[in-house]
């Protein structure tokens, strides 16, 4: 096996590998990973078999102040993304041959943060097992809220009585992927950026034009849904990145009016039920804060309440 460190000449080697894999998914593919590139050391790595094939890659970047290296400090998740070649005996050369790399780069400390095991097309936790070998310790763990669209829940009781009257005002689901899906997103940034400002004291970690430009490069995988009122406007919506098991909601917000209308329960009983064809699973993204000791119960309650229950997004650290 042979391990060897990213550059931009092997960016074609580095998506054809990701989209071969058992767990990858857009973020890695560059184009996505190296819209922030100027604040992250990229240390990216590369397997190859001794034929030359690549056979998977690790994400990550260096903090050398820190002496850390992470997978990846820029995405949700990361790790080893695995092609259906790599099994439990090379997942643990892998991590160890990663380990030794970054070692002699300069680090003390391997941030690793796995992609959850919904986000696999197939069986793939060698590196869980790896890891373990490797004397990693559970750090945080964040729960996230996912609908199995299978079997999906019923819906509470309460989400329906308020969907239902969205309904009645009238309040229509876009998918804005036709007209001016540009105007569309502008004006949901609007009310994201407000709704996190003043309700959560935070922003949206991507600015409107990121997200215009990653749109456009990923315009299939990052779907928006917006809901308007009887006369067009926009009241609500998300961002969804789908992958090939997963629609994950990136971000979720409702203005004043949306909130009063039940917007968001239209919205995500819409989705639910057959927006995502081919799709396993839509999760709602992480209900936690500070490493997930501290859980926004309010928030939870709400998505629990679309038929969602808990995935943990794990992150482990390993002493070089």
């Amino acid at each position: 096996m042979q391990t060897v460190r990213y550059t931009p000449d092997s960016k074609a080697l580095w998506d054809a590998t990701v989209d071969a894999s058992r767990n990858g998914t857009f973020l890695f593919r560059r184009d996505y990973m190296d819209y922030h590139k100027d604040r992250f050391a990229d240390c990216s790595l590369l397997f190859l078999t001794d034929r030359g094939k690549c056979v998977a890659c690790l994400p990550a970047n260096f903090k050398a102040a820190e002496r850390r290296v992470e997978t990846h400090g820029g995405l949700t998740y990361g790790g080893l993304v695995c092609t259906s070649e790599v099994t439990t005996a090379m997942a643990l050369d892998m991590l160890a041959a990663a380990r030794e790399t970054y070692r002699r780069l300069g680090a003390d400390t391997f941030i690793y943060k796995p992609v959850p095991h919904i986000y696999h097309t197939y069986p793939c936790e060698e590196e869980l097992y790896a890891l373990f070998r490797a004397g990693a310790v559970l750090s945080a763990r964040a729960v996230s809220t996912a609908v199995d669209l299978t079997c999906a829940r019923p819906l509470s009781a309460l989400r329906k009585r308020k969907a239902a009257k969205a309904r009645r005002a009238g309040l229509i689901v876009d998918d804005c992927r036709t007209g001016d899906a540009e105007a569309a997103l502008a004006d949901f940034w609007v009310i994201l950026t407000d709704v996190l400002a003043t309700r959560h004291h935070t922003r949206p970690v991507h600015t409107l034009g990121e997200a215009s430009l990653l749109r456009s490069r990923f315009e299939e995988e990052m779907r928006l849904f917006v809901v308007r009122s009887p006369q067009g406007a926009v009241l609500a919506g998300c961002l969804a990145y789908v992958t090939p098991a997963v629609a994950h909601i990136q971000y979720i917000a409702a203005g004043s009016e949306g909130r009063a209308c039940g917007a968001l329960d239209l919205l995500f009983a819409t989705l639910i039920d057959g927006r995502f064809t081919g799709r396993r699973y839509l999760d709602f993204g992480i209900s936690t804060e500070q490493g997930g000791t501290l859980l926004n119960e309010g928030l939870i309650f709400q998505k629990e309440g679309f038929g969602g229950r808990a995935v943990c997004y794990d992150t482990y650290t390993i002493k070089l």
